[in-house]
């Protein structure tokens, strides 16, 4: 990386807080191999200024309502067609069997992910609606979470893909947090043999939307961005600086996950070559550089066995951590043991700290509403806005 200031100086100012826009950015996340420990250094100063010594989980059960899907990204091995083996849509007994399982195991989170639209692809999926009682698989969506609220005391955090700004309200009504991977505003993805060649609902600027109508209601949204799918490290600047503006504008953004992509059998990019450890830790140092005071997660499962270095790179979350259920994503990947992965938070100097799918400085507004996510919502958090201890 060659710039105009003192090296030295230039990883002070980084550390203390300088501003980071596109010119900066794009050339930090190019930075040398000999400047990584400086670049992760500014990265964990920034961090430590925003989060002293504190890094927060969520604990989790995982709640793959559908795995049917309208779109066929080239990375992806959760999604299936009717007719594939493996292909599922839970049922309310389902849902609320894990859900409470969950419950027992001092999990806090119910994390409904599901394929995007699968009705307007898939007379099956329309077909198993209509048994179910259902318009849609977003209204089949809400009442689950609904089912959720009542039956148990988990708070739902539902990823739905592109939704109206409706839907949009609808959902923050019962989740007291949503999410929808931006994953990146580059469209050369969606050229012919990229990763979101037959994959309708990936448009960046529909993904956009969907996260400002968010913005528009205030919900508290968690997105970010999935390297190594195509894309050049100029394009994972250009989307860190898309997430921040939204962020500026609303306020809303709580998380930004900087996840790294892995290989799978039997997916179209099997051959793909995965990002380096490198590459990851200089999106992430690079992440905190320019999104500042903002919550940065990097999931550990997806950089075991020495996921901790990621520490170093300025995350102050590791995102949500089940002890009952797989990563129905990334199912090579097992989340580590909730011992092991606070004993080597404690290594680096960090005290890792229960957190609820909504992060602590979004609780009051969400709890400040009428209904019963709120209700729930309140019994869940103790008075820094965390999960209350057992």
């Amino acid at each position: 990386m060659t710039h105009s200031h003192n090296s030295g100086s230039l990883w002070n100012e980084l550390g203390d807080g300088l501003p980071v826009e596109r010119e900066l950015a794009g050339r930090l996340i190019r930075a040398r191999d000999e400047e990584l420990p400086s670049l992760l250094g500014a990265a964990a100063a920034v961090k430590e200024h925003f989060r002293p010594r504190v890094i927060t989980y969520s604990r989790k059960v995982f709640l793959p309502l559908t795995n049917l899907c309208r779109d066929y990204c080239g990375y992806c091995i959760f999604r299936r067609d009717p007719a594939d083996a493996g292909a599922h849509t839970m049922t309310p007994d389902e849902v609320l069997a894990a859900a409470k399982a969950g419950e027992k195991l001092g999990c806090c989170e119910a994390l409904f992910s599901l394929g995007d639209k699968p009705e307007r692809a898939f007379p099956e999926m329309r077909a198993t609606l209509r048994k179910l009682g259902y318009r849609s698989t977003l209204h089949y969506l809400e009442a689950m979470c609904e089912l959720v609220l009542r039956e148990t005391a988990l708070l739902p955090h539902a990823n739905p893909g592109l939704m109206s700004e409706e839907w949009t309200e609808r959902l923050g009504a019962v989740c007291p947090s949503l999410g929808l991977m931006l994953e990146t505003t580059s469209r050369a993805l969606l050229h012919s043999g990229a990763a979101h060649d037959r994959a309708p609902d990936k448009v960046p600027a529909l993904r956009l939307r969907t996260i400002e109508d968010a913005g528009r209601h205030q919900i508290p949204f968690t997105t970010g961005l999935l390297i190594g799918i195509g894309e050049t490290p100029e394009d994972r600047v250009e989307t860190l600086l898309a997430i921040r503006e939204l962020h500026r504008r609303f306020g809303h953004i709580q998380e930004v996950i900087v996840q790294n992509f892995r290989v799978k059998p039997a997916i179209p990019m099997a051959s793909w070559p995965e990002p380096s450890r490198g590459d990851m830790l200089r999106t992430v140092a690079v992440a905190r550089l320019v999104l500042g005071d903002m919550n940065i997660q990097a999931p550990p499962n997806l950089s075991s066995p020495d996921y901790d270095v990621l520490l170093t790179a300025g995350i102050n979350d590791w995102g949500g951590v089940s002890p009952l259920t797989p990563d129905f994503i990334n199912p090579e990947a097992p989340w580590p043991h909730l011992a092991e992965l606070e004993r080597r938070t404690q290594a680096a100097g960090q005290r890792l700290e229960h957190r609820l799918c909504v992060y602590p400085e979004f609780v009051e507004q969400v709890a400040a509403r009428p209904g019963l996510m709120p209700d729930r919502l309140r019994a869940a958090a103790d008075d820094r806005g965390l999960a209350r201890a057992a």
